[in-house]
């Protein structure tokens, strides 16, 4: 087997295609051919040691994978070797095969590509909890998101709509905002790549003005950074702010906000609500195949990179320009 490995700290450029033993799997497992790995902001992070996560070395990056069984350990009921399965990783994905846990591995519909099911469960998983479980989004309200045309903010783009909102995007481009537009967005905003503190006030103006006099009802922040307050300041009573991810810093919340607002600020940590709540995340699973079977989302894939290509991939990411996903797929 060959995987991708990170032998110390450091970008993309540490990584080492590297030749390996096959793989066994153990009691409980599952060995997986891997066919498609999705790449996720985390995976940058994960090689630099600065993710929550941090696997002793060398490992390879790869949080997604979408691949057939080819052994099945012992103990192991409802999998065959030949199932078409995808899998949450943590890492390990950027692999020609990977032993996963049988609990964590899921078979997806046959009409659904391996691309599409390994750029699938990360992203909408995290958008479908933020909105559904932890903001309890309703039809006609007004959604905000923040990074919009990224992994998970194009999801939430799509299953905004499919849940019945008007969906804002917040992008730093026109190219990003005709992206937007094109996969359902009802208004895009442009704010500048660097926010400073003069540019703040202007952009919240420009939400409040799309937003209407009730102001935004969820906010969807995949950005962080100085793009939080003006967001915050445009929200309507009792409305929701999700915190997802802040690869532009961690902001710093004037706290007089959610009290004048009478609104939240909820924190999206679907990874440990997948493990605290499977039952949950079994039910979102089959309601996000039942949109992808109506057509409503689909994986907006942008690029494609052969395993050694991948930390070109991993640079494209970091660098916040990628449109939807990127996929590295195994030759």
């Amino acid at each position: 087997m060959q995987a991708l490995l990170s032998v110390a700290p450091g970008g993309p450029e540490t990584l080492e295609l590297t030749t390996l033993p096959d793989l066994k799997p153990g009691k409980g497992d599952l060995l997986i051919g891997v066919k498609a790995a999705g790449v996720n902001f985390p995976d940058t992070l994960i090689i630099r040691d600065l993710y929550q996560m941090k696997p002793p070395r060398p490992f390879a990056p790869g949080g997604e994978i979408a691949g057939d069984v080819l052994a099945v350990g012992e103990g192991v009921k409802g999998f065959a070797v030949g199932d078409r399965v995808l899998a949450l990783t943590g890492h390990g994905g950027f692999a020609t095969q990977v032993v996963v846990k049988a609990a964590t591995a899921l078979k997806f519909p046959d009409a659904m590509p391996y691309e599409d099911a390994a750029c699938f469960i990360f992203t909408y998983g995290t958008s479908y909890h933020a909105l559904k479980d932890r903001a309890a989004i309703q039809p006609g309200e007004t959604l905000l998101v923040l990074g919009a045309a990224g992994g998970v903010g194009s999801a939430a783009i799509e299953l905004g709509r499919a849940m019945g909102a008007r969906v804002i995007a917040a992008v730093s481009s026109p190219e990003k905002a005709e992206f937007c537009r094109q996969i359902g967005a009802d208004d895009t905003i442009l704010y500048p790549r660097e926010m400073d503190q003069d540019a703040q006030k202007p952009f919240a103006r420009d939400i409040k003005a799309l937003a209407g006099a009730g102001g935004v009802d969820v906010v969807y922040d995949a950005v962080g950074g100085p793009c939080a307050e003006p967001a915050l300041r445009s929200m309507a009573w009792k409305g929701r702010y999700l915190v997802v991810g802040f690869p532009a810093g961690i902001p710093n919340i004037p706290l007089n906000l959610p009290l004048l607002k009478g609104c939240q600020i909820i924190g999206v940590f679907w990874g440990a609500s997948v493990f605290r709540d499977p039952q949950a995340h079994a039910e979102n699973v089959k309601e996000l195949f039942d949109y992808y079977a109506a057509g409503q989302i689909k994986p907006r894939i942008s690029a494609r990179f052969p395993l050694r290509d991948a930390p070109e991939a991993l640079e494209n990411l970091s660098q916040r320009s990628v449109l939807g996903k990127l996929v590295v797929t195994m030759d």
